[in-house]
C-alpha cells in the first residue's frame, strides 16, 4: 500500500494580490491629483472678510464666474471649464443652474488687476442669469494687512 502525504496547510497570508491592488491605486492617484486643481488662477484680492458657511457650501456647488488677469470669463459648468466663454453663452449655462437649483451660491472670482468696470460686467451678466446675491471670492487676510495692502492706513 502506498502511502499518501499529507499536505500541511499554511497558515499565512498571501499578500501578493495586496501589493497589486496598491501599487493600482498609487498609479490613479498619481495620475488623478494633478486634475483635482481645477479652475482658472487669478490672483485673488485679499480681503477681512467672512467665510462662507461651509454647510452651505457642502449642500450646493457654487456657480463661480472668474474673471482672469486679461478679463477672459470663465464659468464653471458647461463642458469646458477651462476656455474663456462669451457674455452670451455664460448668460445661458449660469441661468440654467440657477432654474435648475435657485438656491444656489453665485460667486465671482476676479484677479485684483482687472479693470473695476470688467468685473461690474461679470456681476451684470449673473443678474441676466437670474441671480439674486452676487458675492466675491477673496483671499482670506487680516484686516489691517488689507488696509495696508490697499494704501488706506497711514
Amino acid at each position: 500500500m502506498a502511502r499518501q502525504k499529507q499536505r500541511r496547510l499554511m497558515g499565512e497570508i498571501n499578500v501578493v494580490p495586496y501589493i497589486d491592488v496598491m501599487l493600482v491605486l498609487l498609479i490613479i492617484f498619481m495620475i488623478t491629483a494633478p486634475l483635482l486643481s481645477q479652475g482658472i488662477e487669478v490672483d485673488l484680492p485679499k480681503a477681512a472678510a467672512e467665510p462662507l458657511d461651509p454647510d452651505l457650501m457642502r449642500d450646493n456647488e457654487p456657480l463661480v464666474l472668474t474673471v482672469d488677469a486679461a478679463g477672459q470669463l470663465y464659468l464653471n459648468v458647461g463642458d469646458d471649464e477651462e476656455s474663456p466663454q462669451a457674455p452670451a453663452r455664460i448668460v445661458t449655462l449660469a441661468s440654467a443652474v440657477i432654474r435648475q437649483k435657485p438656491e444656489t451660491p453665485v460667486l465671482v472670482k476676479a484677479d485684483q488687476q482687472v479693470p473695476y468696470g470688467r468685473v461690474v460686467t461679470a456681476m451684470v451678466l449673473l443678474q441676466q442669469a437670474g441671480a439674486a446675491k452676487v458675492g466675491f471670492l477673496t483671499d482670506p487676510a487680516e484686516l489691517e494687512q488689507a488696509l495696508m495692502d490697499a494704501g488706506l492706513t497711514g
